[in-house]
């Protein structure tokens, strides 16, 4: 057949058997076409909201499939869509019609623990990070659902368990491996391609796909310290403000993160929290278990809890609790975040009656606690945008009845917009952003004074913008 793919003026190229079987011949990885077996079930990402129909998946093996995916885009001004783990929440991994070049088959993950780096390819995820990492007590800081990809997270910043201990998991780059968008594999790290390793902190896609990260690690487990306790969602009247209080004062080996939730009935429950709406505080300690008894104990004391979970606990099994509740492909999802410096009485209010009012039980409002190391780099030293925030508030819309959509989407856009109009609001966490097209403003949220930079960046090693399908910095955004 011939397979027919959308360019990117948004016009369409028909790519003959002879064009797909010539690059079958020194492909490594499968070339799947929409009649191939296997095509459906290649195509899903997590987020159920995108149910898309790339014209072509490019699987690869290696940097070697990658340029060669790469050489055809050029060749034939091909959209392309960049898929690692398929965990981003906008559904920018996939498009009907484009190339996906999917690098799903590369998660090798090897350990130096003398020097404490992990090299990672750009497929793996979280799991694959920790399951290797965790052999020799060490820990790279990534997220808190082990299903999502490295290379989305890191790109974009990346938040989870150790940040406020160990910075953002792009502080914790040491190098990275990309193929940009001229078919060219290049190393870049603080020596090499300097000014292209620092868009890749927090910059996001917009300039290659990576094939490859280096990590610095840091001793961490095999046992941590997890505090987390259930609370009724009636009593976080009284609970919030306590945990907000409690958390300005914590040393930044505690990273804490506070959240409205309803519980399903499951036998990995409880029985004391099932079918019920739930106000849940949890923490980690980024260090010895047997220091943190005493620091970790008020998460159950801001109230009566329904249920303590709190204990010591493998470093892998608390990077685990949370994958059981989001399924690949069965949650319909779209996230809206802000950063706040500050939790004030007006940011707890419209958190408490948002959490208390969520459309759909799988919804969240989520308050991660920042500062700590996150703080201590400098707004210049990565592309990451906004430091200076003492928190994140994150409305995470989640559903399963696509007939829900509209209502879903515009509820977590409206507390969005109640939340961004409080004095506090400073920026915002693309990761936790559905949004497909960032605007000028999203742009300026997001980058703050790093985006003339960026865009700079963008129109040295990306001047057509093969690479749009992302929370896009244009080369044109750059003021010469």
């Amino acid at each position: 057949m011939t397979v027919r793919l959308r360019r990117l003026n948004g016009g369409e190229t028909a790519v003959t058997d002879e064009r797909i079987d010539a690059l079958r011949t020194a492909f490594h990885g499968p070339l799947i076409t929409p009649d191939d077996p296997g095509y459906d079930e290649s195509r899903v990402v997590h987020n159920g909201m995108f149910d898309r129909h790339p014209g072509l998946i490019a699987r690869c093996s290696g940097a070697a499939d990658v340029i060669d995916a790469v050489d055809l885009a050029r060749e034939r001004d091909l959209l392309v869509a960049v898929r690692g783990g398929g965990h981003g929440i906008a559904g920018h991994s996939t498009c009907d019609e484009a190339m996906m070049i999917d690098l799903s088959a590369m998660r090798g993950v090897w350990v130096n623990p003398a020097e404490r780096l992990v090299r990672v390819q750009g497929g793996a995820t979280w799991g694959d990070v920790d399951r290797e990492s965790q052999i020799f007590g060490l820990a790279v800081p990534g997220g808190v659902v082990s299903t999502t990809g490295v290379a989305g997270l890191t790109l974009g910043g990346g938040l989870g368990w150790l940040h406020r201990k160990y910075g953002l998991t792009c502080d914790n780059l040491a190098a990275v491996e990309i193929v940009t968008a001229d078919g060219t594999l290049l190393r870049a790290s603080e020596t090499e391609h300097e000014e292209l390793f620092w868009a890749l902190r927090g910059g996001g896609g917009n300039f290659g796909v990576v094939t490859a990260f280096e990590f610095h690690a840091h001793p961490i487990g095999p046992i941590v310290m997890y505090g987390a306790a259930m609370y009724a969602a009636s009593d976080a009247e009284e609970i919030l403000p306590a945990w907000r209080d409690w958390t300005a004062g914590l040393p930044d080996e505690v990273t804490s993160r506070a959240m409205f939730w309803s519980m399903p009935a499951t036998p990995l429950l409880p029985q004391e929290v099932q079918n019920r709406d739930v106000f849940i505080t949890a923490a980690v300690y980024a260090g010895p278990p047997e220091d943190a008894t005493t620091i970790l104990r008020p998460i159950s004391e801001f109230g009566t809890p329904l249920a303590d979970l709190s204990g010591p606990m493998p470093f892998r099994d608390v990077q685990r609790l949370l994958d059981w509740m989001f399924p690949k492909g069965q949650l319909l999802s779209y996230w809206k975040s802000v950063t706040v410096r500050e939790l004030g009485d007006d940011v707890l209010e419209t958190l408490l009656r948002r959490g208390l009012e969520r459309p759909h039980p799988s919804t969240l409002v989520h308050v991660p606690q920042l500062g700590g190391a996150v703080q201590r780099a400098g707004m210049h030293d990565t592309a990451f945008g906004d430091r200076s925030a003492e928190y994140l508030v994150s409305i995470d819309g989640n559903w399963t009845d696509a007939a829900d959509t509209e209502a879903n989407t515009r509820w977590v856009r409206d507390a969005f917009n109640e939340v961004n109009a409080l004095p506090s609001a400073s920026g915002t966490y693309l990761n936790f952003s559905s949004d497909l097209d960032l605007d000028s403003a999203g742009r300026q949220a997001a980058f703050g004074e790093n985006l003339d930079r960026l865009a700079r960046i963008k129109q040295d090693f990306d001047p057509d913008n093969r690479f749009r399908l992302n929370n896009n910095i244009r080369p044109t955004d750059y003021r010469s």
